[in-house]
């Protein structure tokens, strides 16, 4: 049998990141901290800003639900934040379409909840409609740009219809200042926006707290709360970290607002423009990024760490009750903690390895890094190799999925956790019992004929 090569881990090309820590403790230090997550239909759920950024930076553990790995999901259209980047706006900027989506998904809340059309129009209208914007300021220094208006507050530039490239702003907007934020956000009290009276305030509360706006699942939030006070808040800080966008800026078109280009230019080629707006508007339906962790993720932090608890309800769990219900959710889960439990402790970050038809992948530092180097199937044996195998392999399905992880650029490992002879049920049924588990690792390659005859012949 040929000896396993080991391949050095491929790493990334563009990494805009350094590498902090492999855990998110500091032993003895002052940034220690134990972070909160709940279950959640059977998923651990972190949903504390400070905790998601605490968590995944100094450890890469769990996933954003919203994003791709990174918890980084932003309600901002990208080409519109660049395309009105010179204006100085420290809120989300999305489309007048994807808006609209949201306001189509408040109407499907309030509908599920036996409202009538009627009325959810009234409330959505009166929810939605264009607010004082308010305004974060970064640098009072600097020139502002844009200013609100009396009635309807928004930010307007001029832009090609031809190539949609920014212009100008408009004269009205220029050489007026914003008006300082001065609210705090927060998710758990969010405040509403302002009116033009404290009666009408009161009066679109109170429809809002008929329309008993809700948690829906645990992404989603309307926004609305019933109890409020009525004291007139005319501007609010937003606070991005600590709650989703409650306020956007819509870009519209100004309807009618068509005019010929600079007469100075050649006036035989009047090329006509049209006027786009921000508008800012609540938002009707609040998306929240929360964090989750696997299964093996979570204990590890809990049992191997200690900087994490868990709750189910308003009860915190053990470890050990949390090894048996992770055990009943997971059947293979101590099998798969195990192989965790030992990668994290040599120094590799493990993620799951569902995508690729197993366990575990493993990076080197961290995914922003490396690519994943290993695809790891692990088994629970006995001393002689011989047991009740979550994953019977035979020689079509271990070269197929071989041929997957090679394609991948990654290796096969399989990875035996060998439990000796004498370990009963009872020893099991703890964390402990890994302290008497010996581990051993298999790395898959694929046999090539003609290699083995060229290297044969140079002998």
């Amino acid at each position: 049998m040929a000896e396993a090569v080991f391949h050095p881990p491929r790493r990334k090309r563009r990494v805009f990141e350094s590498y902090q820590a492999p855990f998110p403790v500091d032993v003895g230090g002052k940034d220690f901290r134990i972070c909160q997550a709940e279950i959640i239909n059977n998923n651990v759920i972190v949903t504390n800003p400070e905790d998601i950024e605490q968590l995944y930076n100094k450890g890469y553990f769990g996933k954003g639900i919203l994003s791709r790995s990174r918890p980084v999901y932003s309600i901002s259209d990208p080409l519109l934040v660049t395309k009105w980047q010179g204006a100085n706006i420290n809120m989300p900027i999305i489309g007048s379409k994807k808006y609209q989506c949201h306001v189509q998904w408040a109407k499907s809340v309030l509908q599920q909840q036996g409202l009538d059309d009627c009325s959810i129009t009234k409330i959505i209208e009166n929810y939605t409609k264009p607010l004082e914007v308010p305004f974060l300021e970064e640098d009072e220094a600097e020139q502002t740009r844009t200013g609100p208006n009396t009635e309807n507050t928004e930010v307007s530039r001029q832009c090609s219809t031809a190539t949609g490239n920014v212009v100008a702003l408009s004269p009205e907007n220029q050489n007026e200042g914003y008006k300082k934020a001065c609210l705090e956000g927060d998710a758990a009290f969010e405040p509403a926006a302002a009116r033009s009276s404290e009666e009408q305030e009161q009066g679109d509360l109170k429809e809002i707290a008929e329309a008993s706006c809700q948690k829906h699942g645990f992404l989603v939030h309307c926004g609305c709360k019933a109890k409020e006070s009525t004291e007139h808040r005319s501007c609010e800080m937003i606070k991005s970290k600590e709650c989703a966008p409650e306020y956007v800026l819509v870009q519209e078109e100004e309807e009618g607002s068509l005019c010929p280009a600079d007469d100075s230019a050649h006036a035989q080629d009047e090329r006509l423009f049209k006027k786009e707006k921000l508008v800012c508007r609540r938002n009707p339906f609040r998306i929240f990024e929360y964090l989750q962790l696997s299964l093996e993720e979570a204990f590890f932090l809990v049992y191997a760490l200690g900087c994490l608890s868990i709750y189910y309800g308003e009860e915190p769990l053990t470890i050990l009750k949390l090894w048996e219900v992770f055990s009943e959710v997971k059947p293979n889960f101590k099998t798969t903690y195990m192989a965790y439990h030992y990668f994290r402790s040599k120094g590799w970050v493990p993620k799951v390895g569902l995508k690729y038809g197993t366990d575990l992948l493993l990076y080197r530092k961290g995914p922003p890094f490396y690519h994943a180097s290993y695809s790891v199937i692990a088994e629970l044996v006995d001393d002689n190799f011989e047991g009740s195998l979550r994953r019977p392999l035979s020689w079509k399905s271990l070269s197929g999925l071989n041929r997957t992880t090679v394609n991948a650029s990654k290796e096969l490992m399989l990875c035996y956790l060998i439990r000796p002879s004498d370990m009963t049920e009872e020893e099991m049924s703890t964390p402990e019992c890994m302290k008497r588990i010996k581990v051993q690792e298999l790395i898959v390659s694929r046999w090539v004929s003609s290699r083995e005859r060229n290297e044969q012949d140079e002998l």
